[in-house]
């Protein structure tokens, strides 16, 4: 992906830029959450200096060799988007090396405060450079489907963000899982299809496509027209997680995440047990034997 991202210079940033993507890098880097970066900012910032924190992160990321695949929506509820004050959603990058298998498992301590939701993900057959984006170009620049589950996470201690906070910590992302059948979009009316997520087998998280911004294909729309305006259109391969169909759960070890979406199928991940459960569990087992 050939970005205007290039143009990036560490040392050509405000200070107060810099600090912030130091710190939530740093944050990403200990495994420990910082305080909120808005507090760095006059007013609390804006969704400018929130993006040039996030665009000098992912510089870095590129300098040191990570890959982006892609795009994720965040801010896709419109309950979210009034809890924070705001009227659009957001997005950030995707790295390769976010992505987890289906019915993978992710290790203890890899993120800080995971919590999971189920999304559509489309992958692009072609580029979309157009600055006012329509759903008619979405339909015939998508080369196919699939369910996802995305791994959010907040390097922010507590959760503790405001929009500022979380776009500067590219859209709170973590990880990614995929589905492994291909559906393309004929099959599918995505305003429609419904979501169930479960957790250990127990329904957590339910929901439709028209959750997320009325269609997954709207929030596209909005994603294709923003990342065009800024010089930084999607281009064919490109991953893009459109955003959650329902309420998002927080994780903890040991718990394994599966959502079905019908049409699309279904997507599995699994949390690992925290060191020393496996063990304390057969020490138990075998004072019961």
């Amino acid at each position: 992906m050939s970005t205007v991202l290039d143009g990036v210079r560490p040392d050509a940033v405000p200070p107060a830029v810099a600090k912030a993507a130091d710190l939530l890098a740093e944050a990403a880097r200990t495994r420990v959450a910082c305080p909120p970066v808005r507090t760095l900012f006059a007013d609390g910032g804006d969704l400018d200096t929130a993006y040039s924190v996030q665009r000098l992160n992912v510089r870095r990321a590129l300098d040191a060799g990570r890959r982006i695949v892609g795009r994720k929506i965040g801010l896709t509820s419109v309950a979210v988007q009034r809890q924070l004050g705001v009227d659009r959603p957001d997005f950030g990058a995707l790295f390769a090396d976010m992505a987890v298998p289906d019915g993978g498992e992710v290790p203890v301590g890899r993120l800080l405060r995971p919590k999971v939701e189920a999304e559509v993900a489309l992958v692009l057959g072609h580029d979309l450079p157009h600055r006012e984006c329509t759903v008619v170009d979405v339909l015939r620049a998508v080369d196919f489907a699939l369910p996802a589950l995305e791994i959010v996470d907040s390097r922010v201690r507590g959760w503790d963000i405001s929009l500022v906070d979380t776009v500067a910590d590219n859209a709170s992302c973590g990880l990614y899982v995929l589905g492994a059948t291909p559906v393309p979009l004929t099959a599918l009316d995505l305003r429609t299809v419904p979501m169930t997520m479960t957790r250990g087998g127990a329904t957590v998280s339910e929901g439709t496509g028209a959750d997320c911004l009325g269609s997954p294909l709207n929030a596209a729309v909005w994603l294709a027209s923003a990342l065009a305006e800024r010089g930084e259109p999607l281009r064919a391969g490109d991953l893009v997680l459109t955003g959650a169909l329902g309420p998002m759960v927080p994780a903890a070890p040991g718990d394994v995440f599966e959502a079905r979406v019908p049409g699309l199928g279904s997507v599995r991940v699994g949390f690992a047990e925290e060191a020393g459960a496996e063990e304390a569990e057969e020490e138990e087992g075998g004072k019961t034997r």
